[in-house]
């Protein structure tokens, strides 16, 4: 049968939307973070210094909408800017000890997901559910049609 005949545009799409706000409340709930938040200080943490461009990059996203995100962030105290030592015009981001706490949170909420994901799949279905999402993200690519 066909993609569009299953219409697994959509069904992907009302997935990723529940999926997305699911974990979002939880995460406002349990860290007050969005996930977009919490994907910003993962980042950080996991390659601390960072730049904002990385983040960007790493996100797939505009860099102006990251500089919003992480302005909010250094508002809240999660996450500390300095300037680059070797590049006088970049600026590094890294978690403050709130930050990581914050993340830790996270991380609880986002243990909380997966559980639901595993409790609606078999454990050979994830590993295969796996495989499809990174060849359809692999196969589209992020070049215009």
């Amino acid at each position: 049968m066909k993609a569009s005949e299953l219409r697994l545009y959509h069904r992907l799409q009302v997935t990723a939307h529940r999926l997305r706000k699911a974990a979002d409340r939880l995460l406002v709930d349990d860290a007050g973070l969005t996930t977009a938040q919490a994907a910003v200080l993962a980042i950080a943490a996991r390659d601390t210094p960072v730049t904002q461009r990385d983040v960007a990059e790493r996100l797939s996203l505009n860099e102006s909408a990251v500089t919003a995100m992480v302005s909010r962030l250094i508002a809240l105290g999660l996450l500390r800017r300095t300037r680059s030592a070797t590049d006088g015009r970049a600026w590094l981001l890294s978690l403050t000890e709130e930050g990581r706490a914050a993340r830790r949170k996270a991380r609880q909420s986002f243990a909380s997901i997966n559980a639901r994901i595993e409790a609606s799949l078999a454990a050979k279905e994830i590993e295969r559910l796996a495989d499809y999402l990174d060849r359809l993200s692999a196969g589209i690519g992020d070049s215009d049609p």
